[in-house]
């Protein structure tokens, strides 16, 4: 019994060393103290924080700061910049890059003016000491961008611009330290500058050129080995951070270069960017903010008034700065309140940055003990603020949005429906329907398939719902929904039709029609049958590509296509696709089609890169074959029969496109017929009017649906 008490205190000896127990308890901390502070209204990353402060070597001393930590720690750090990479919209991007570069000047350059007199004649600190304190006033580590990427506001332009400018304060900064340490080191000549230029300019050049085209090789010879996509872009993301070291800067800037070198290729709504985040939020970026609790010493403030005065000094200082820096901002940009709010609190947490310049500056021995503890110090308040701001502007922001839509007519009850009789191309469409869906919509994509009507029916049934149900495992990866359809029809096209109707689908998407002779096929020559017995927005897809392989969207629009009621929605899903795979939209149209397109997108506020091309020889339209590459998804725009827009020319696509468009992935649109919105709207009232009012209303769309089918 004693050696039992013995071994039992010994496993809780503190500092704990059983590295079993050791994780255990991290796990509960990351578990816990978010849900416990919730109940407070206190953001779950400060809970991690303070955490990390009273389990930490200047607390109650259960966990040291080890390896083990420090790689956990470094992982975290790592991962919030890499996912802050990946998450950044390109197109966004690309259109404020020059907002970026200004907010990127603001928040480097406003810190650093503040910082050196203060440092430099407050302080009394000498010159190298009073640079490099002052630079570190310039960075910021996006420790609360996991709380606008839970919010769902990580597309807003003033996200876009922080982030950009996140990594242009950072690399500038992180240049500085190298600077300052080979002048204090008396090495500051021209070699150095030739050696910095060189090695950044090849680390640019891998990342940029070979680590894309080899991670796109990747991803379609390996396309079923879902595993293996997670283990390589981890292994891209450390080997981009050891790329970055030697090539002399921090780190977290390769993590954060190979989260833009693989924007394009991991869609948001795709699997293998759910289970990036997952793990990332889960276990990692938790860990790294436990570490950094970690690091905060409380008794330095007791240590002495200098040692107070000096943490008070540099705390202010940071936030001031970048306080002013998102004002000026704001103002040059016009941007809201909240806006401002969060931009400032996105770029006001110091951490990993602050931590690596004054860490080094320490040890060099420019810096001194009171610098490295009201650093310390700086970071908890840093955090705690930037985690309070942060959340409340992108709740603000939140709220906005919603009020700034309300013009508009959306529908958050969309119905995606997949009908299908070959497994084998399910795989693609069912990504497609995951990417263009609305991610508001309650409603399940809905996977079809119909069986003939003979003694077999219900053994096919059976055959047909175990054939599926591994693609219901495939769409949970991305934490979508997917309802199983099977039906008995005499045909296919009746099922579909019958179906679609039944569930009030919105979205209709059908596999490329087969020549006659391949097995299983659903549709072949049952297109026409069912575009003539629905009027549901069509994608007719061929998908034999994936489609992240595509570099551009070439979209023709034929005249007059505004005028259908189905325009809006067609434009819409292409624009979310595009944004989703962080490329382009050539379109070609005439001028009256390309306002409406315009209005439609900004009225919506979708961030498409979109390049317009007048085109309007539509007698022989696949002449724009000329302007397709390989690597383009091509998508035309066409009309069911007696629509506005239906031109003769657009009939017996599938095979005119093969013929033209080998080598593309290729997807006809058939825009809806009616306003579906309404009369969903109007049916759904019906149970709140009075009788004879209801009565009278289900007379008027009995009307309307009669006409419809009529059609």
């Amino acid at each position: 019994m004693t050696d039992f008490f013995s071994h039992l205190l010994h496993e809780f000896k503190l500092p704990l060393d059983n590295p079993v127990l050791i994780f255990s308890l991290i796990l509960f901390i990351i578990l816990l103290s978010p849900i416990l502070l919730k109940r407070l209204n206190i953001p779950g990353i400060i809970g991690l924080i303070i955490s990390g402060v009273v389990i930490g070597p200047y607390g109650l001393n259960i966990l040291e700061k080890n390896s083990a930590v420090d790689l956990f720690s470094t992982i975290g750090l790592l991962y919030i910049m890499f996912i802050a990479g990946l998450e950044l919209d390109m197109n966004e991007f690309k259109s404020n890059r020059n907002k970026s570069l200004l907010f990127g000047l603001f928040t480097f350059i406003v810190p650093l003016g503040l910082g050196f007199p203060v440092c430099f004649y407050f302080l009394e600190y000498d010159f190298n000491a009073s640079l490099l304190t002052a630079s570190m006033f310039a960075t910021h580590t996006l420790v609360a961008y996991p709380i606008v990427s839970k919010l769902g506001v990580s597309k807003n332009q003033a996200v876009a611009v922080t982030v950009g400018g996140t990594i242009l304060t950072d690399t500038a900064v992180l240049i500085i330290l190298a600077v300052i340490m080979s002048n204090s080191q008396g090495n500051l000549n021209q070699a150095f500058w030739i050696k910095l230029t060189v090695s950044l300019a090849i680390f640019s050049a891998i990342m940029f050129l070979i680590i894309p085209r080899i991670a796109k090789w990747f991803f379609r010879k390996l396309e079923s080995e879902k595993h293996s996509h997670y283990i390589f872009v981890l292994a891209v993301v450390f080997f981009a951070a050891f790329l970055a070291e030697v090539a002399g800067v921090e780190p977290i800037i390769g993590a954060f270069v190979a989260g833009l070198a693989l924007n394009k290729l991991i869609p948001h709504s795709s699997a293998l960017m759910n289970r990036i985040e997952f793990i990332g939020n889960s276990l990692f970026i938790p860990f790294f903010l436990i570490s950094v609790g970690m690091l905060v010493d409380i008794s330095v403030i007791l240590s002495g008034p200098v040692a107070l005065i000096v943490a008070a000094t540099l705390t202010v200082v940071a936030l001031f700065g970048k306080w002013f820096a998102a004002l000026f901002t704001q103002q040059i940009f016009k941007y809201s309140t909240a806006q401002r709010q969060l931009i400032f609190g996105l770029s006001s947490a110091h951490a990993a940055a602050t931590l690596a310049v004054i860490l080094v500056g320490y040890k060099a021995g420019i810096l001194d003990e009171n610098i490295l503890n009201g650093t310390i110090i700086l970071i908890l308040v840093t955090c705690i603020v930037a985690s309070f701001v942060t959340e409340k502007a992108a709740k603000k922001i939140l709220i906005e949005s919603e009020h700034d839509n309300t013009d508009l007519i959306v529908s958050h009850n969309e119905h995606v429906l997949l009908p299908i009789a070959n497994v084998d191309s399910i795989e693609k469409l069912l990504e497609f329907s995951i990417f263009i869906k609305d991610k508001k919509s309650p409603n399940p994509i809905s996977i079809l398939s119909v069986v003939s009507n003979n003694d077999e029916a219900e053994i096919n049934i059976l055959k047909a719902r175990n054939k599926l149900e591994e693609f219901v495992k495939q769409a949970s990866a991305s934490e979508t929904n997917v309802n199983i359809i099977t039906t008995i029809d005499h045909n296919p096209t009746s099922g579909i039709s019958r179906i679609s109707r039944e569930i009030m689908a919105d979205i209709i998407i059908l596999g490329w029609p087969r020549k006659i002779g391949f097995i299983d096929k659903l549709i072949g020559d049952k297109v026409e049958g069912v575009l003539s017995n629905t009027d549901k927005t069509t994608f007719v897809c061929d998908l034999e590509k994936p489609l992240v392989t595509h570099k551009r969207i070439i979209i023709a629009v034929p005249p007059l296509a505004e005028h259908e009621n189905g325009f809006e929605h067609w434009l819409t899903k292409i624009a979310i696709l595009a944004q989703e795979l962080s490329i382009s939209i050539q379109l070609f149209c005439n001028e009256a089609t390309e306002r409406a397109i315009a209005k439609v997108l900004k009225s919506a506020k979708l961030s498409a890169s979109i390049v317009f091309n007048p085109f309007s020889d539509w007698d022989d339209f696949l002449i724009l074959a000329r302007n397709v590459r390989e690597d383009d998804l091509f998508v035309l725009i066409s009309a069911h029969r007696g629509a506005t827009s239906h031109l003769s020319v657009l009939e017996n696509l599938p095979n005119k496109l093969e013929k033209h468009f080998p080598f593309n992935n290729k997807i006809v649109v058939y825009p809806q017929q009616f306003n579906r919105n309404l009369i969903r709207e109007r049916y759904e009232n019906i149970s709140s009017e009075p009788l004879s009012k209801g009565i009278e209303t289900i007379q008027k769309l009995g009307k309307e649906f009669g006409n419809i089918f009529k059609k």
